[in-house]
């Protein structure tokens, strides 16, 4: 991943403790850009960075995993290698192929995990997602499977994004629709080539979909993609809940809406932690050798959001009233988490 700096670390940190599992965590990436380059230009970069790379790397040292710009190609690059490199297989790589090692759902973990997270906030304050509808910047892989989970969950989908612009399907995507959203981003393609496809849809060109009236906001595109004055138009237009799927997509003044408002907002180190989640049960089935099936791998990813959920309720909770300050309870239970361990390990 390019664009990494230390918030992002410092993000990752509290991400990573809250999921229970026993990770620490790191940011790193290069200055390459893969737009207009070639599959092999790809490998070729992918496999010089790993010769040096692998020197510092380990399955019990430091277990990279994708991120932007970095998918299941890439990885596979890279693995292949560290692979010749060491001549062994070790988990030393998260995000493989289902065919080297990879686990099941790793894909469609960050969105699939963020809705679990917007799920479990509205069933604490006795709502459901169930018939609400739902509007969702992106339309990669986050943004995806956030929709689709989303949809199997009965609730209405109807925007996706992407840098040039957002389509509006007023009556919700269905899954063959979003199967054509998936093929398209898989081939490259705009988002505008949709609304091509499909006369129910509007594209707004240039534009982000925050101005459409909704119960849900997820934003799944990128970093500061949502500002105050956009906060403040989906509070207005009615909005109960935000869970972010992209890392830091609403800007410190949106934040700042969403908490005066009162309204269900969980930040990304809680409702995006999925990812990094199955990451850490890939690097398990690899130690024990072993490959959950996908009931198994999403029992458990449910189960992690719940407790991530829970930990932000117990350190955000506001006494003698329901409101609950994710971002207080996140904070707080994330560095508790890691503040422990260090002054455990005699470090503080």
């Amino acid at each position: 991943s390019s664009d990494v700096c230390s918030s992002d670390l410092f993000e990752q940190i509290f991400k990573n403790s809250l999921t229970t599992l026993p990770i620490g965590a790191g940011k790193g990436g290069s200055d390459f850009d893969p737009k207009g380059k070639s599959d092999h230009e790809i490998m070729r970069f992918c496999q010089s960075f790993m010769t040096e790379l692998a020197r510092h790397i380990g399955k019990d040292v430091d277990v990279p995993a994708g991120d932007i710009g970095v998918g299941a190609r890439e990885v596979s690059y890279l693995f292949g290698q560290y692979k010749r490199l060491n001549n062994r297989f070790t988990g030393v790589l998260t995000g493989k192929g289902i065919e080297f090692g990879g686990s099941l759902i790793r894909t469609e973990a960050t969105g699939y995990g963020c809705v679990y997270f917007v799920q479990n906030m509205l069933q604490h304050s006795n709502q459901s997602i169930d018939g609400k509808t739902v509007v969702i910047s992106g339309s990669g892989n986050v943004a995806q499977y956030a929709a689709e989970k989303a949809m199997q969950l009965g609730a209405n989908v109807v925007t996706l994004s992407d840098s040039s612009g957002f389509i509006y399907e007023p009556a919700g995507f269905t899954q063959e629709k979003l199967e054509f959203v998936k093929a398209l981003k898989l081939k490259g393609g705009r988002i505008k080539a949709y609304a091509d496809q499909f006369s129910s849809a509007q594209y707004h060109d240039g534009q982000r979909p925050w101005s459409i009236p909704c119960d849900i906001a997820l934003p799944c595109a990128t970093q500061n993609e949502l500002d105050e004055s956009e906060a403040q138009l989906l509070v207005k237009n009615g909005c109960i809940a935000v869970g972010e799927g992209a890392n830091m997509p609403v800007t410190p003044e949106g934040i700042h809406v969403f908490l005066a408002a009162k309204i269900a907002y969980g930040p990304g180190k809680a409702a995006n932690a999925g990812g990094v989640a199955i990451s850490a049960l890939e690097m398990a089935q690899n130690s024990m050798r072993l490959h959950w099936t996908r009931d198994e791998v999403e029992t458990r990813l449910q189960s992690i959001m719940m407790s991530i959920h829970q930990q932000c309720v117990a350190f955000g909770s506001t006494p003698g009233t329901p409101y609950v300050n994710y971002v207080d309870g996140a904070n707080i239970a994330g560095f508790r988490k890691v503040a422990d361990a260090m002054m455990a390990f005699g470090i503080l």
